[in-house]
């Protein structure tokens, strides 16, 4: 029975990387700073409160031993520089520092840490994993940082990690402070909803399709120390995916140019996924249609 430890089990990304391993029946801990909703209460899951960023704490309650950890902690907060934007900075750092001297004692097979296309800030499109990256929010700067330590911790003692780099991640069960889901809640009470003009291209991809990234990663020795682009590979616009949602639902009321750009944003966010199909043989399977139609009918 392989034996797998997920920070931030609690979060969306968690909650799925865990669905899939009890279904290969494998023994599950979850690490996070809170208990799970109920919505993403798996049964027979070990969950500990943990906050990863005090060592002695994590060192005094984690006792078993693992073959795979991921790091899907820290999902979701995405402040303003500033005194909260410089703790979330502080706080990835440091809980990644700590996790990578627990686990460096450790006979772990593969340790996955959880990136983000933020870290590409202004890069050209499509962003492959060579792209020279300029995060532009303390978050993006944060997995950038992250990223960055663990490939020299790989170099410099073999640490076995790999960092997938997701792109715009959706499915069942997402909170609904993310774009879908707004975009979904407002299109099934036919609300009106403000929106930009939405002419940035985005990534969507669906988180089934993550989650095969995440377990074809664990067995791939070839991908230590490497970053690899985790999404769709095909570009929308946003104003586009907002009318094929209404169009699904049948109704929704969009208002376009009612909300302003975000400072710094790319108008084109999209990845360039050969990496992941040559490295571990992932490559998406969910087409947008269908992910939607998934994704819209956990929301009914």
């Amino acid at each position: 029975m392989k034996r797998l430890l997920v920070i931030g089990g609690t979060g969306f990304i968690g909650y799925h990387i865990i669905k899939e391993a009890k279904k290969r029946k494998w023994k599950i801990t979850s690490i996070s700073l809170k208990k799970p909703k109920k919505k993403r209460f798996h049964k027979k899951v070990k969950y500990k409160k943990i906050d990863i960023r005090k060592f002695n704490l994590l060192k005094k309650k984690v006792t078993e031993d693992f073959d795979f950890v991921v790091n899907a902690g820290g999902y979701g907060n995405n402040p303003d520089f500033g005194n909260t934007g410089k703790k979330l900075f502080k706080s990835h750092l440091i809980g990644v520092t700590n996790l990578v001297k627990f686990f460096s004692k450790r006979k772990i097979k593969k340790f996955i840490q959880i990136g983000s296309s933020a870290e590409y800030g202004n890069a050209i499109s499509p962003q492959s994993e060579d792209s020279s990256c300029s995060p532009q929010t303390p978050y993006a700067l944060a997995k950038f940082s992250c990223t960055n330590f663990l490939q020299s911790i790989c170099r410099a003692i073999g640490f076995p990690v790999t960092i997938l780099r997701l792109f715009l991640v959706y499915g069942p069960s997402q909170d609904k402070n993310r774009i879908l889901p707004q975009i979904i809640s407002n299109c099934l009470i036919n609300k009106k909803f403000p929106v930009t003009k939405g002419e940035q291209y985005c990534d969507f991809c669906f988180i089934d399709d993550v989650v095969n990234g995440v377990f074809k990663s664990f067995s791939s020795s070839k991908t230590n120390g490497e970053i690899l682009n985790i999404g769709s590979g095909k570009p929308i616009r946003i104003k586009n995916i907002v009318n094929l949602v209404c169009k699904l639902i049948g109704k929704g009321k969009p208002q376009y140019g009612k909300l302003k750009y975000k400072k710094g944003i790319n108008m084109e966010l999209f990845p360039n996924i050969k990496k992941a199909k040559l490295k571990i043989g992932w490559f998406p399977k969910v087409t947008l249609a269908k992910g939607l139609s998934l994704t819209i009918k956990s929301y009914r």
